[in-house]
């Protein structure tokens, strides 16, 4: 159990029939009354967003999340096939469970954080950064940069991003996992 006294960015609650983390925690008293926290949670696994306000000093279970290192190995269908950097055990995960991160994996990409509650897969974490090479996009046509826009290219994973005007097929390209957008050319 922990106290809403305690509420910080990234705690793991058991809350409403789900596993919450806080996002914002802000301690209020008011002049009048009795003070309360209001917080902005977000659902592991739906990734829906709520916001509630919970009494001073109340108490709510924590939810111990297990997080494991993992490095993908190789597609088995639809399944992706992950290995344990500890133990060396491997085990498979759908795209449900992995979410839209999974236009991302390479084979062999490591740091891959695998998060779990109570022996069940609830989320997969990638690195900030992926080094991606460019299969697919359209020639380079000059002095179109005055609009500052750019355009889409296919990843050598199937992902679809939009790079500037300058990216060429095979140049290979830094892809933050958690905003889809072109870091730098590597």
């Amino acid at each position: 159990m922990i106290s809403s006294n305690d509420f910080r960015p990234g705690i793991t609650i058991e809350y409403n029939n789900g596993l919450w983390q806080i996002v914002e925690s802000m301690h209020v008293k008011p002049g009048k009354g009795s003070a309360f926290v209001r917080t902005k949670l977000k659902n592991i696994e739906s990734g829906a967003v709520l916001e509630n306000t919970f009494r001073a000093g109340e108490k709510v279970p924590s939810a111990i999340i297990e997080k494991s290192e993992m490095q993908y190995l190789y597609k088995s269908g639809d399944n992706f096939a992950m290995m344990d950097s500890q133990n060396f055990e491997q085990i498979e995960l759908s795209k449900e469970q992995i979410g839209d991160v999974s236009e991302f994996l390479k084979e062999g990409l490591e740091n891959i954080t695998v998060l779990k509650y109570q022996e069940r897969i609830i989320g997969v974490e990638l690195p900030n950064t992926v080094e991606l090479i460019v299969s697919e996009t359209a020639p380079d046509e000059r002095g179109d940069t005055s609009s500052g826009g750019g355009k889409p290219a296919t990843l050598e994973t199937g992902a679809v991003i939009t790079v500037p005007f300058h990216i060429k097929v095979g140049d290979k390209l830094k892809v933050d996992t958690r905003t889809r957008k072109y870091v730098t050319r590597v």
